[in-house]
């Protein structure tokens, strides 16, 4: 109801004029001042800012999903005995929300078990159910957990709504089951187990499917198999799934099991949790780059390996001319938004396996493996020409055009002449690197300087004619 309520409201008030003065006697004093304010709230939202295309995207699949929620009806509530297996599997769902709220959002996007209740209802109960939950639980989410923009939760809970009722439908037509009837596993509970598994692979493939164009959307630079393949994304899906087909499977049986599923799901949700914190421990939440203290860890033994194995490697220190000035004229806001940006041109431009990690305030180390000088110095030149060309826009100040920022760079390249018994390599190629960085800024900022143990390098000329030793 409050998804619907928001929808209709919506329409009402961008299709609706704002009465003249004749009517504003009609409607009292004061209501033609709250029109105006709820016309300019709505044209505030971030839904008109998004690409028409994604717009069109979020529309259709919201619309499809209500539809079908229309069509679904149609088979039926269910009987009562599912009405209570239906009241009881969102009480689950609801209290695995409260404890999502209890342990806090610290990530941007959190892991939970939701689909433990959810694939249930897909498969014990009408087709309907199976649209309808995840908007129960998404609406609850916003109230209870965090408020984000309306459109993407509407949107998701969409996409997971839709997600599952393909799930039902492809239970009912491996099993050959009407919908609207629960089967329970009888004699072949092996086929039944395998029909419920491949109706939840299919949910997790088509909510998949559906989310990526939207999540590419927002950030572009962010790599799908980042999102979709990452080993412990993969483990945590499929632990979700197992447990689910398991729950489902007891609930068919006999629905007193779920007493017994309770715990079992909340000890699942708190390791998945403490996998989250574990990971934001290494992360700046700012910049969604490695944080110091990782980076250095991870940087000390890619530094002794390269020594030892005698391969090339580089290190850039990256400091933003001026910040200061950014956080001094257009506020704190529009220097983390900078911050954000820069951290997003490491990722078009660095490889999978170099580090990056926010070192200071303003200031970004860059590890750069199998990485000689001259590369090194082309690596670095290209990020500072995108960030000095990128314009930076400023939401929320009126009259603000975009900001730009420039960055200088120095480098320091491991040569052949690095001693392998010297216990602080990362110390000294740090070292290196800041001395470069320094000369960088003295030549007038906005500038690529590399040193290595037999050049240095801080113009394309001399790295044209630099042939390394």
């Amino acid at each position: 109801m409050t998804i619907r309520g928001n929808v209709l409201t919506l329409r009402y008030y961008v299709y609706t004029e704002i009465p003249d003065p004749a009517e504003e006697e009609l409607m009292g004093p004061g209501l033609s001042e709250r029109v105006r304010e709820r016309v300019v709230a709505i044209r505030a939202w971030p839904l008109w800012e998004l690409p028409l295309w994604l717009k069109a995207y979020i529309v259709a699949i919201v619309t499809v999903n209500f539809a079908l929620v229309g069509l679904a009806s149609q088979a039926g509530l269910g009987s009562s005995r599912q009405l209570l297996l239906l009241a009881a599997l969102v009480a689950c769902d609801a209290a695995t929300v409260e404890l999502t709220r209890r342990a806090g959002e610290n990530v941007v996007v959190a892991k939970d078990v939701h689909g433990v209740w959810e694939l249930p209802v897909a498969i014990l109960l009408p087709p309907m159910y199976a649209l309808l939950v995840p908007i129960l639980r998404f609406t609850l989410t916003q109230w209870r957990v965090k408020r984000v923009c309306l459109h993407r939760r509407v949107f998701t809970a969409a996409v997971v709504g839709l997600s599952y009722g393909a799930a039902s439908l492809a239970f009912h037509e491996i099993t050959g089951s009407p919908l609207g009837l629960t089967l329970t596993p009888g004699d072949h509970a092996s086929t039944w187990i395998l029909a419920v598994a491949v109706a939840g692979i299919l949910q997790w493939g088509i909510n998949t499917g559906l989310l990526l164009p939207a999540i590419k959307a927002s950030d572009p630079t962010m790599r799908l198999r980042d999102v979709v393949m990452a080993r412990e994304a993969i483990q945590n899906d499929v632990a979700e799934l197992c447990v689910a087909v398991l729950v489902t499977f007891a609930l068919a049986v006999s629905p007193f099991t779920m007493i017994f599923a309770v715990p079992f799901v909340t000890l699942l949700q708190r390791s998945f949790r403490h996998a989250q914190l574990v990971n934001a421990s290494r992360i700046d939440s700012k910049t969604g780059l490695l944080n110091a203290g990782t980076w250095e860890r991870e940087a000390t033994a890619e530094v002794a390996r390269a020594v030892r194995t005698r391969t090339p490697l580089a290190l850039a220190l990256v400091d933003i001319d001026h910040f200061k000035a950014v956080n001094d004229v257009h506020g704190h806001l529009a220097g983390d938004k900078a911050l954000r940006c820069i951290a997003r041109t490491f990722r078009i431009f660095l490889r999978d396996y170099d580090l990056v990690g926010r070192f200071g305030g303003e200031e970004f180390a860059l590890l750069l493996p199998h990485t000689k000088a001259v590369d090194a110095y082309g690596i670095a030149e290209r990020i500072r020409e995108h960030i000095a060309a990128m314009p930076i826009d400023i939401d929320g100040v009126p009259g603000t055009g975009p900001v730009r920022v420039t960055v200088s760079m120095g480098v320091a390249a491991l040569g052949v002449q690095w001693d392998a018994s010297t216990s602080n390599q990362l110390t000294d190629l740090v070292a290196a690197a800041d001395r470069a960085l320094y000369q960088a800024k003295r030549a007038g900022r906005d500038q690529v300087c590399v040193v290595t143990d037999t050049a240095v390098i801080s113009s394309p000329e001399q790295a044209s004619r630099f042939e390394p030793a």
